[in-house]
């Protein structure tokens, strides 16, 4: 993914080309990537000036005419900034212990720089702690910080939806902590809990308020606001990482945190847990 150009010779000779941030590079002169060092070792085995760019933007297949610049030491500058891995840290919603699929985040995963879907090629889900928080304040959404054990796989990823991040978990994650799915039916406005983790990797329940309900809206669909003191003393609010956080009505599943309310980060909004379950079951 392309997320940011820098000058070659005083030129944006990537923008210059017509890429676009948020562009994702397939080819290189009809070799396909998957890459940055795909993208390197093509490039340092030319013999031209200049290389084609094959790329996707919204949705479609482009192509383009790059030059290549030569320094002093002989590297190739292509004038881009480009990613090819991305990783954060958010909540696992359910696993379904008959297909160990399990749902995660309630929204897609989304590049900081492009603010675009990623597409996943491989990746995985990993232990993690949490080690620290940084509260909310209206108009500053805060975010939990965590220590991400990149040595202990608990399974991978190979859906990025607009409802989630969705897998198969091995075994470490399977236990006997069952819990009944509620309906769109069942949500009703009140009192509800959501569980999420603040410290280390220790699931608590706290209180929120269901205050709307609204169907009409892919990820937007419960609208809550936390009652609970020690949450709101904690994290003054919803915050970065807490989205895939269940919400629990009446012994039941009900949803899952998906979004801060920018500017009255008491509130948030969840997603209906029956649209996860239902994107979940899409993995073959």
């Amino acid at each position: 993914m392309i997320v940011g150009f820098y000058k070659v010779d005083d030129k944006y000779i990537g923008e210059d080309a017509g890429l676009k941030v948020g562009d994702m590079i397939t080819k290189v002169n009809d070799n396909n990537i998957s890459s940055i060092d795909d993208m390197i070792s093509i490039i340092n085995n030319t013999s031209k000036d200049k290389i084609n760019i094959t790329f996707i933007r919204n949705n479609k297949e482009m192509n383009t005419i790059l030059p290549l610049i030569e320094d002093n030491n002989g590297i190739y500058k292509t004038g881009l900034y480009v990613k090819d891995q991305i990783n954060g840290i958010g909540t696992l919603t359910y696993i379904d212990p008959n297909t160990k699929i399990y749902g995660a985040l309630g929204h897609e995963i989304a590049d900081k720089n492009t603010y675009k879907k990623v597409e996943i090629k491989d990746g995985k889900i990993f232990k993690s702690d949490v080690t620290g928080i940084t509260p909310s304040k209206n108009g500053e959404p805060g975010s939990k910080e965590a220590k991400i054990y990149s040595d202990i796989s608990y399974g991978n990823i190979l859906n990025n939806t607009n409802k989630g991040i969705y897998g198969l978990v091995n075994d470490t994650l399977l236990n006997d902590n069952y819990i009944d799915v509620g309906s769109i039916k069942d949500i009703k406005l009140g009192n509800a809990k959501i569980r999420t983790v603040l410290k280390h990797n220790q699931v608590e329940e706290y209180d929120i308020n269901i205050i709307d309900i609204d169907n009409y809206d892919e990820t937007k669909n419960i609208l809550f606001e936390i009652t609970d003191k020690d949450l709101l003393d904690k994290t003054g609010g919803v915050i970065a990482g807490m989205s895939g956080s269940p919400i629990i009505q009446n012994n039941k599943i009900v949803g899952a945190v998906t979004h801060v309310v920018v500017n009255d980060t008491k509130k948030g909004y969840g997603i209906f847990i029956t649209k996860m379950l239902e994107e979940g079951d899409k993995i073959e």
